[in-house]
């Protein structure tokens, strides 16, 4: 049965591909601008999420919409939230997007009702751009207050090395502002106990594995969907691969969940999708939560459904209708075990090859259930990635396969194809100053699928 029309608030990169899967069913119109790529993140300039918000309001009744979503993190979710609370329809309640999306007032929610499942914290006392005070234990872990897709999240080991990722200049400095300024403004009026979101946010640092949870609320039940485990490149805090299903203790689930459950009452969280990303140190059986998303994690949706047949974008229109996913059949299997490859390199004058059209070619061929997103860039692209997530990354590749064995296999296969080293095999050392065939072959447009500016 149809519904009626849908709003698709920021659809872009994995959204794009997901909700487009059920838009003979959900007929929807979008709305947006994308970050990543200009002209259309020129509109970063003045925007307000409360005019937005007011001008859908008054074209909703017009275009025949009944219901909103977003899983876009710096804007979206927020704005789905706010429409739906002024139009009555299904969504996340505000206050509970709001209370996630601020990381120190999350911290502090978290130390009320789960003390022994935070880390040390604290805000910086220094603001965006200032002297850097001199009384911080390190290491320490860096993150914006709000941000997202792990914009300056790093650990930090000294004075000199925090002075220098919170050096700006007046262009990055008016960036940052107006990333954050429009979340700013609805947080001072709904949840000013909060205080500013315009500043970095300090952490204990955590070394353990890190793993995701991900679900949904539905008349305030939650209900989970799986876990997803969250693979470094050994020696950094950048993203090699996720993979679905993983292999977290049953205590470790068990923790997750009651955490999960705790905080998504206190703040408020009677429907929608969530994230939480924690670390688990099954030695100690601790659970460290890292924060909760108020949203899917939208590129693990393609996971679930290879290895368990649930879409999670079909369950987010789902839930934007008020209606219950539980009901929803699940599609057959294709896969055992299914994971998200993330190419990187660590070397700000590595540039890899393209792969060529002919390996593209190669690759669709040989991997028909592929998906394979490639990103050039010039080398001032490059040196922004790097001051930015402290790395670059050039490509994504999303592989199922019968186990964990096979998919390693197909993963090694698939990269070979193209030309690539392959982003699940043990770092050695020295594979952050790789040798390309060509250092300087010319680079090709974006991946003949998507140019995907927000995946991790």
């Amino acid at each position: 049965m149809k519904a009626g029309r849908t709003l698709v608030l920021f659809n872009y990169d994995w959204d794009r591909l997901g909700f487009s899967r059920w838009r003979h069913e959900f007929p929807f119109d979008s709305v947006g601008f994308d970050l990543f790529s200009f002209p259309s993140n020129a509109r970063l300039a003045g925007f307000d999420l409360q005019r937005l918000v007011d001008r859908l309001a008054a074209k909703a009744r017009r275009c025949g919409w009944r219901a909103v979503t977003s899983n876009h993190e710096q804007f979206g979710a927020l704005a789905a939230a706010l429409l739906a609370e002024r139009l009555g329809w299904a969504g996340t309640p505000v206050a509970a997007v709001l209370a996630c999306q601020h990381k120190f007032h999350a911290r502090r929610v978290l130390q009320e009702i789960a003390p022994e499942a935070n880390t040390g914290f604290e805000l910086l006392s220094s603001r965006y751009g200032e002297s850097v005070p001199h009384d911080i234990a390190y290491p320490v872990f860096v993150k914006p207050v709000k941000a997202a897709f792990s914009v300056l999240a790093r650990t930090v080991r000294c004075r000199e090395e925090l002075a220098a990722l919170v050096r700006f200049g007046p262009w990055e400095l008016w960036v940052i502002r107006r990333l954050v300024e429009p979340f700013e403004c609805i947080a001072r009026s709904r949840l000013p106990e909060a205080g500013s979101a315009h500043r970095m946010l300090l952490e204990q640092p955590v070394v353990a594995p890190q793993y995701n949870l991900d679900g949904y609320v539905f008349n305030g039940e939650l209900r989970p969907l799986g876990f997803v485990e969250s693979v470094m490149y050994p020696g950094t805090q950048a993203f090699m691969r996720f993979g679905y299903p993983c292999a977290l203790p049953s205590a470790g689930r068990a923790k997750a969940l009651d955490v999960a459950e705790r905080f998504l009452r206190a703040v408020g969280f009677t429907h929608g999708l969530f994230n939480l990303e924690f670390f688990y140190d099954a030695g100690t059986d601790r659970l460290t939560a890292i924060e909760f998303n108020p949203r899917m994690a939208s590129q693990f949706s393609d996971l679930y459904q290879r290895v368990d047949g649930i879409d999670l974008h079909r369950v987010a229109l789902e839930l934007a209708h008020g209606r219950d996913p539980a009901l929803l059949p699940r599609a057959p299997s294709t896969a055992g075990a299914a994971a998200s490859f993330v190419y990187r390199s660590f070397d700000p004058a590595a540039r890899p090859p393209m792969p060529t059209a002919a390996r593209r070619r190669a690759l669709a061929e040989q991997f028909s259930d592929a998906m394979f997103f490639s990103f050039p860039k010039t080398p001032g692209q490059v040196a922004r990635d790097f001051k930015w997530l402290d790395s670059y990354r050039y490509g994504i590749l999303h592989l199922g396969g019968r186990d964990e064995h096979d998919l390693r296999a197909r993963c090694e296969a698939a990269s070979d194809l193209l030309g690539w080293p392959t982003p699940c095999a043990e770092f050695d050392g020295h594979s952050d100053h790789l040798v390309w065939d060509d250092p300087d072959v010319a680079l090709e447009p974006a991946s003949a699928i998507v140019g995907m500016g927000a995946a991790r």
